[in-house]
């Protein structure tokens, strides 16, 4: 049986590949239970400081929930339909958002409903040229439900998201740039080597700075300014007694590349 998603470890990087080309790649219950499995081993793993999320074959990022699946909890009332099918696409996304370790979206394709709620709950995401995106949910009859309706009006404002999914229209990549749940368009062919190359950007630096960072943004974008600041205050408290902050110190006072050891 074919793995709903590929994992392949390459110097410190999981690519991790949603692998169901023939339903383009949409979210059934084992992905999205695969995934937060996945993302355990990744976090407990040492040796992986980053992962690229991407979706097989030339057509799709993914095109959101699989919604025969998903039917069949609805006919089952809406405590079931929230217990199998919300509650899992809630709990995936705000994993993805709250991981450890950053996490890029290559975005290769369609990228409906939840492959949208993907892109909207990872740190970082670059487009192909070829990607197209959708907030569809209401064309069946319901608002998103992996966390569309919270994060895409924090990411692009009220107004402008409201629009998206009050029509269910498709916009371009250029438009997912402006909205700013993209944050580059690149060409086709170009994607996974762009994605790799942000990731190395990031991994020349400490990864516990970097987990530091993603949590202080994560919990604080939703605080009041004070509390935000209290939570930037205590990651830099755990960031003190680390080799890392030493070593980062050290190097640009002997104007030096630094050499970070911790995982």
């Amino acid at each position: 049986m074919t793995d709903c998603i590929k994992m392949d470890v390459t110097e410190r990087i999981a690519l991790l590949t949603l692998n169901r080309p023939e339903k383009l790649n949409a979210l059934n219950y084992e992905t999205n239970d695969r995934m937060i499995e996945l993302l355990d081993l990744i976090e407990d793993d040492q040796s992986i400081h980053a992962v690229i999320l991407t979706g097989a074959g030339d057509r799709a990022f993914s095109a959101g929930g699989d919604i025969p699946e998903f039917a069949k909890s609805v006919r089952k009332g809406a405590d079931v339909a929230i217990k199998e099918f919300v509650r899992r696409g809630q709990g995936m996304t705000a994993r993805l958002e709250s991981f450890s370790k950053p996490i890029v979206a290559a975005v290769n394709g369609i990228a409906f409903g939840g492959g949208c709620e993907i892109t909207e709950a990872v740190h970082l995401a670059i487009a192909s040229d070829r990607a197209i995106f959708a907030k569809p949910e209401i064309n069946i009859g319901i608002p998103p439900t992996f966390g569309g309706t919270q994060r895409l009006p924090r990411l692009a404002g009220r107004k402008r998201a409201l629009e998206l999914l009050l029509t269910g229209d498709t916009f371009s990549p250029a438009r997912a740039y402006e909205l700013g749940l993209v944050n580059k368009v690149v060409p086709h062919e170009d994607l996974l080597r762009e994605a790799y190359g942000l990731v190395n950007r990031i991994l020349r630096h400490s990864p516990l700075a970097a987990a530091r960072i993603i949590t202080a943004v994560t919990r604080g974008i939703n605080l009041s300014i004070a509390e935000g600041l209290q939570v930037e205050s205590e990651q830099f408290a755990r960031m003190v007694t680390t080799d890392d902050i030493h070593e980062g110190l050290n190097a640009w006072i002997e104007r030096r590349t630094p050499y970070y050891t911790a995982t």
